[in-house]
């Protein structure tokens, strides 16, 4: 029983957390990024020459994050280092998910034309098809809804944003 329970709770702990960063990584995109941290994430919803972005320091801040949980986690309390490695596991995953298959920040060139991989792309690309910050959809990284719900609310997000569509759509609702 010893054994299961010395390999059940770290398992379920670096799980749980990357469960969980993608739930939180999709909400602080959502309301942080997209927020009052505009500042910085503006930079990756603008077209660059750099190799880096402000919006990389958001990177830096998780991993910084991470490094202090591993340090804690190695000294005083040991769940925190599960954590630390979940977190950790996120960020390889956000690294090829986000900033290498949908932005080909890497050296080679890849385009999903089918699955679960051509999803997420579809779905950040058109996260990236509003200009700004408001209106837009799919805050996540690794999940992504089906791409005909997220043109639906994109469609959606634009009447709500542009007067003269929203102006259009009630004389229609009068005539009819």
């Amino acid at each position: 029983m010893d054994s299961l329970v010395y390999y059940l709770v770290p398992t379920l702990l670096v799980v749980g957390t990357v469960l969980f960063m993608e739930w939180f990584a999709a909400w602080s995109h959502e309301h942080i990024m997209h927020g009052w941290g505009w500042r910085w994430h503006k930079s990756h919803h603008e077209p660059h020459d750099e190799t880096l972005e402000k919006n990389d320091l958001y990177a830096v801040i998780f991993a910084a994050f991470a490094v202090s949980l591993f340090w804690i986690g190695s000294n005083w309390f040991w769940p925190l280092w599960w954590i630390a490695i979940g977190i950790s596991i996120y960020g390889v995953l956000y690294f090829f998910m986000h900033d290498g298959l949908v932005h080909q920040r890497w050296p080679f060139k890849y385009v999903p034309r089918k699955g679960y991989l051509k999803r997420v792309y579809q779905a950040h690309r058109l996260h990236h098809a509003v200009e700004g910050r408001d209106g837009c959809v799919s805050f996540g990284f690794v999940y992504a809804e089906p791409v005909d719900k997220l043109v639906s609310q994109l469609q959606r997000n634009k009447r709500k944003l542009d007067p003269e569509a929203l102006q259009d759509e009630e004389e229609r609702a009068l005539t009819e």
